[in-house]
């Protein structure tokens, strides 16, 4: 249902996060290294054929000048959510202002830079599908009133 897409394996630590919340609610996902500068091919036909294997929605997470997720949006109609990275001397602001500065028709959801940025994004994307699927809404309203719980006790 959710492709998530890094452009280098060094990306893998910050998405594991993002993947537990995945794992809890039971929502299948797909990972995938692919890189907008050095595997342009192989990224284009993969993404491509996420439409025709029924996916939803993609997470790209990408540092640094984080073309990833616009070069992905350019190749679907799917909902893409960009993640910026910390990978910079500039701690990921020139992964954000890349990600949210998207030109007219090629639109990118962005999230925060780094792990809060993959877990909303992960969240987001259950949103998504949650339109959909109301065993997924169900999830989610119990997830925030657990959430709600722990702030209430202090936690």
């Amino acid at each position: 249902m959710i492709a998530i897409i890094v452009g280098s394996k060094s990306d893998l630590p910050i998405v594991e996060e993002g993947i537990n919340i995945l794992k809890d609610f039971q929502i299948s996902y797909e990972l995938k290294i692919l890189s907008a500068h050095r595997t342009p091919e192989e990224l284009r036909d993969y993404v491509i054929d996420l439409e025709k294997r029924d996916f939803q929605v993609i997470i790209a997470i990408a540092g640094m000048s984080a073309h990833l997720p616009g070069v992905i949006a350019a190749y679907t109609n799917l909902p893409v959510i960009g993640v910026p990275l910390p990978t910079s001397s500039l701690q990921g602001l020139d992964s954000l202002l890349s990600i949210v500065q998207m030109p007219i028709g090629v639109p990118v959801a962005t999230m925060a830079i780094g792990k809060a940025g993959i877990t909303n994004a992960c969240l987001y994307a259950l949103r998504i599908l949650s339109l959909k699927d109301i065993k997924i809404k169900e999830k989610l309203e119990k997830y925030k009133k657990e959430m709600k719980e722990k702030v209430l006790k202090g936690e």
